[in-house]
């Protein structure tokens, strides 16, 4: 067994799906998600074993929501997607109506028809991504053939409104980052060629279930993908640099994992909070520090780690070291120009 492999102890490594490799690129900086996420830790278990679980996921009505949204836009061979998509024309393929089908079987057939150039619509398709060693099951809501331009696009199907032309920019975002995981899967197998670089966001219009179709460039999203995902599969490297004794065999007592996990040094950012399982007791480690404050105020006081320090350079109290004078002058200023307002 591989040192990678036995930091999870006897039980099957986490697989991760489109929405884990998405959150990767949240906070591309942390060592300690980083060798979690390669080791195929359970992180709900690992968090909820050493007393901070976190909350994730959708409520019930908006599971109910979405999945009645897209039901609708895909009955009857998906007449009501067409309409909303305009240039597709070729045949509907549900690739996963024989419920029967492995996930291997439904990836090789899904392979054979994308092989084929002619103009289709497929439904329920599915990809496969190398991540960390694992190959990763993924199933973009839709792969259509785009005839004017002769390129496969992912379409992602969301729930959320757009109001007045606007729609929540984290949603939009994390449903972009999402469907780049899809576009990278299609790359990979196909090459960058055929596959288009911009993707197709269904969601209804206001507070109704009409729907209209939205263009958005992944580009960005996939560099930092590959990045990721690059830095990813070299951190056998971090792994091996860890002591002996560090382990997240949940089988072992809470104290012995939370020693375990203070091995890996986090990069805690508020954000975490909606990407992150961990994130409550990277919360939890990092207060008292600047990176609890955000990722903008951590990069302006860069040097500064506790904000004990931060208040004591800001009056006076602390001589700053050579990489905190540029802060120290900033804090100064600052405090300066508040005195001078209260006053």
């Amino acid at each position: 067994m591989s040192r990678v492999d036995a930091l999870r102890g006897p039980v099957p490594g986490k697989r991760h799906n489109a929405r884990t490799i998405a959150a990767l690129t949240g906070n591309p900086g942390c060592t300690r998600r980083a060798v979690l996420d390669a080791a195929g830790v359970d992180k709900p278990r690992l968090a909820q074993r050493i007393g901070f679980p976190g909350r994730f996921g959708q409520s019930r009505f908006a599971l109910a929501r979405g999945n009645a949204f897209e039901a609708m836009l895909k009955a009857d061979d998906g007449a009501l997607l067409r309409s909303v998509l305009g240039d597709i024309s070729g045949d509907y393929l549900d690739v996963g109506e024989d419920t029967d089908d492995t996930l291997n079987a439904r990836n090789v057939r899904t392979e054979e028809l994308l092989a084929d150039r002619g103009a289709k619509l497929l439904d329920h398709p599915m990809l496969t991504l190398e991540v960390a060693g694992q190959t990763v099951y993924l199933e973009p809501d839709l792969i259509a053939f785009q005839p004017a331009g002769g390129l496969l696009q992912v379409v992602e199907i969301k729930s959320f409104a757009i109001v007045d032309g606007q729609a929540d920019g984290a949603k939009v975002s994390a449903a972009a980052v999402q469907a780049a995981v899809y576009v990278l899967a299609l790359r990979r197998l196909l090459g960058d060629d055929r596959v288009s670089h911009e993707v197709v966001l269904v969601a209804p219009v206001d507070f109704s279930m009409t729907p209209v179709a939205v263009v958005l460039d992944v580009r960005k999203q996939l560099s930092t993908l590959r990045r990721q995902l690059s830095r990813l599969a070299s951190v056998s490297s971090l792994i091996a640099d860890l002591p002996a004794w560090v382990s997240f065999d949940l089988a072992q007592e809470p104290a012995a994992l939370i020693n375990s996990v203070n091995a890996l040094t986090a990069r805690y950012a508020p954000e975490c909070r909606s990407s992150c399982e961990m994130s409550v007791y990277c919360r939890d480690e990092a207060a008292g520090t600047t990176g609890a404050l955000g990722r903008p105020v951590r990069d302006a006081l860069g040097g500064v780690e506790s904000i004990e320090d931060v208040l004591a350079l800001a009056d006076g109290t602390l001589e700053p070291t050579g990489e905190q004078t540029e802060a120290a002058a900033l804090l100064r200023a600052a405090r300066r120009l508040r005195d001078e307002a209260l006053s």
